[in-house]
């Protein structure tokens, strides 16, 4: 008879997964005494039923086994956690119960919850027999090119999966950026797939792109706080802001005042500024859009996401290395020299600051009336998005640094530095103008025209057309 578990069950004995958040298991902290005790409570049955398959892999009791798979237990079954009989024999170098599941029909490459499959926790836990036994039957090995063979060699961001919790993940912003506690803080985790280590070049701009994080600091750009290059998935691991993203920000908020605009506008500049003037190289964004702009407890903004949806560019000029697509970045806001894919500069992103300035105080995405992979099309064409709001809407020559910064010629937009400067003058010229106000409201007095009706002494030198309070 085929055992059917009514509700997964999950396994707590033994080694837990690779990557799971606690890979220690209890088992392994107890006494020799405790060890013992546990083992019999688990033999007299007291071990969930459903789960008795795994027990017996865990202690490695082959005929027990044999039994309950002749008996119609399948030999996948899954507990809570998606670990299965291999899991748990390849955790515990169980050479010959591995051998008997798989001969068995075993899945080779099942992966549990935490995406670690039976070969990933073999190398984990340094089992090399069971290793080279699920590779001779085709198993595929983690990808893992970072992997250095010392720990001296570690990088000094590494840090280790198990640390990461995802019990409470939740995606977050765009892409596959998923909300993640580590050492008691909540941060934002990206999780890379295989494909995208499929060639050296792309594992060796990942390695470049990691050693320039790590010396990223800038109360505008989002916080690197380290990564998992040491076993598959390779993730990177920033500051978590609750805030959300300007996309979201704007979608609640609508057209924005010019001075908040202006605010706002400075600190995406001065976060860009930053990486531009990197040394030696300058880092490009390449993906500078409202979702990749992030806003932290007190709604200041800091730019994300540079170099992860794209590999950072350390070079004077770059190309891309494939096919323009929307896939991972919106055509609203790319440069037309990057979608006719042509070599490019740092001017790129401030052609994409360009287009959010004027986002955030139009209130639309730039031509929201059109289908987004037609936009980049117009901006070949030289078209830009319209300016509909009203010309106190762009006080003070605004307008004509939006422009100046979406110019067709690379050359001609201004660098982040020159707009922060020319932002700064616009914003202390908003603010006096709002003081200004300010103190017209409160200290000039308010008159009115004396008429005929006022009863006024025809004796007194004030004229019948005199101002009084």
């Amino acid at each position: 008879m085929t055992i059917m578990p009514k509700s997964p069950a999950r396994f707590t004995l033994g080694r837990q997964s690779s990557l799971a958040p606690d890979s220690k298991s209890p088992i392994e902290t107890l006494t020799e005494d405790k060890d013992d005790e546990l083992a019999a409570t688990a033999a007299a049955g007291i071990v969930d039923p459903t789960i008795r398959l795994m027990y017996l892999a865990n202690e490695g009791d082959i005929d027990g086994i044999k039994k309950m798979l002749d008996s119609g237990t399948n030999v996948d079954y899954r507990d809570i956690d998606g670990r299965t009989a291999l899991h748990i024999a390849a955790c515990q170098g169980r050479t010959d119960v591995v051998e008997l599941l798989l001969n068995r029909g075993a899945k080779l490459d099942s992966t549990d919850r935490w995406g670690s499959t039976p070969l990933a926790d073999a190398v984990y836990y340094k089992n090399h027999e069971v290793i080279k036994l699920l590779e001779k039957h085709g198993a595929k090995p983690p990808i893992a090119p970072m992997h250095v063979l010392t720990d001296k060699e570690v990088p000094e961001y590494e840090i280790h999966p198990t640390e990461l919790d995802f019990s409470n993940s939740v995606k977050i912003s765009k892409g596959t950026f998923r909300k993640a506690s580590w050492r008691g803080i909540d941060v934002a985790v990206k999780t890379f797939g295989e494909e995208m280590f499929a060639n050296e070049d792309k594992v060796n701009s990942f390695r470049d792109e990691l050693a320039l994080l790590q010396k990223i600091r800038h109360p505008n750009v989002v916080q690197f706080l380290g990564a998992v290059t040491q076993s598959t998935p390779m993730m990177i691991v920033t500051e978590f802001l609750p805030k959300g993203d300007l996309r979201q920000y704007l979608d609640s908020k609508g057209p924005l005042m010019p001075a908040q605009a202006v605010k706002l506008a400075l600190e995406i500049a001065r976060g860009m500024n930053y990486l531009h003037e990197h040394k030696p190289e300058a880092i490009i964004h390449c993906d500078l859009e409202p979702p990749n702009i992030l806003l932290d407890d007190s709604g200041h903004l800091k730019v994300a996401d540079f170099g992860v949806s794209k590999l950072l560019v350390v070079k004077k000029t770059a190309k891309t290395d494939r096919p323009t697509t929307s896939l991972d970045s919106s055509w609203r806001y790319m440069a037309p020299e990057v979608y006719r894919n042509e070599e490019y500069d740092t001017k790129v992103d401030v052609f994409s600051f360009a287009l959010i300035l004027q986002e955030m105080i139009e209130g639309n995405v730039p031509f929201h009336l059109t289908e987004e992979s037609e936009v980049p099309k117009a901006y070949t064409k030289d078209e830009r998005p319209p300016f509909n709001a009203t010309t106190k809407s762009y006080p003070f020559r605004l307008r004509e640094l939006i422009q100046l910064c979406w110019d067709k010629e690379p050359s001609k937009r201004p660098s982040f530095r020159e707009i922060i400067t020319a932002l700064e003058v616009i914003n202390k010229r908003i603010g006096s103008k709002m003081s200004w106000k300010v103190v017209i409201g409160r200290c000039i007095p308010r008159f009115r025209f004396f008429t005929k009706r006022d009863n006024v002494n025809p004796s007194s030198n004030r004229s019948s057309r005199s101002f009084t309070r």
